[in-house]
């Protein structure tokens, strides 16, 4: 199975001086994703957390809402020429009577780690797919104040394991709106880390995450906020920009978008009523 980083040999050139020396890199490999055993996506991912991010995928794309409608998931064995286990492809099995989306070429969709799921940014489809509303809160709806806000790149940071060691690796991580860390994981794709986080919330049957908010590294994309909303997650929190589609879908959805978050400075893309602001600060400019 594949490691979560490699060893690879680098010349290193400091002010003029060179050297050999082995590197650190964060390993990324292909995973083919199986409905029911045909063939439904492929994604570039930092091995680990496998089963979870399967999961998280079809999450997003509004197959599973609950612990309850995954039968299994399992490696394909065989997967290889020569009749190796590759655990670079594994198979969803729903569970009876829970529908089977239409899998067909047209469907089948190739991911990378930079763009999630390309060719798919519809607010239409995320608008009739989505499960949950994000001001239907069970309990007290989510408040957070800008300073707890403030807080989370740095925590985010400090539980990145892997990313200390290869500076290679995005995070996506759940916070309380108390900014208590609930789960953190790393891939190679931020769309990937936010699946990981999701599935592992299905598995455990925590779905909908109405009353947490998703901190992630790098930029908000449209799939990244897709991925929220179809999680029930109220609360979606970027160290970078968002992309102009992402905040359509915030403010269509009512999701809280918070961009470059950096220090004790933000910006609030959508979704102001939860944040505890100042009415006076609020009210001004």
């Amino acid at each position: 199975m594949g490691r979560v980083t490699e060893r690879r040999r680098v010349i290193r050139i400091r002010d003029g001086a060179v050297s050999t020396r082995p590197d650190t890199l964060v390993a990324e490999e292909p995973m083919e994703i199986r409905l029911g055993g045909k063939p439904l996506a492929i994604t570039m991912r930092t091995p680990g957390d496998d089963f979870a991010l399967a999961a998280g995928f079809l999450v997003s794309e509004g197959v599973l809402a609950e612990a309850g409608d995954l039968a299994n998931i399992v490696y394909c064995a065989g997967a290889t020429e020569d009749g190796q286990n590759s655990y670079n492809v594994v198979d969803v099995r729903l569970t009876d009577g829970v529908p089977v989306p239409d899998i067909s070429l047209e469907r089948n969709v190739y991911t990378t780690s930079s763009c999630g799921l390309c060719g798919k940014a519809s607010l239409d489809a995320v608008r009739t797919t989505a499960r949950w509303s994000l001001d239907s809160s069970p309990g007290t709806p989510v408040r957070i104040a800008p300073e707890v806000l403030s807080a989370l790149p740095d925590r985010l940071r400090a539980a990145q394991r892997v990313f200390e060691r290869t500076g290679g690796l995005h995070a996506a991580a759940l916070f309380t709106a108390e900014g208590e860390l609930l789960d953190i994981r790393e891939d190679v794709g931020r769309h990937n880390a936010v699946d990981k986080i999701v599935g592992r919330a299905l598995q455990q049957g925590r779905l909908p995450l109405s009353s947490c908010v998703l901190m992630v590294s790098g930029r908000a994309s449209f799939e990244l906020a897709q991925k929220a909303v179809m999680a029930g997650i109220p609360v979606l929190a970027a160290v970078s920009a968002p992309s102009s589609l992402a905040v359509d879908l915030a403010v269509e959805t009512g999701l809280t978008l918070v961009g470059f978050l950096r220090g004790s400075s933000m910006n609030v893309y959508a979704g102001e009523h939860r944040l505890a602001l100042d009415d006076t600060a609020a009210a001004t400019g």
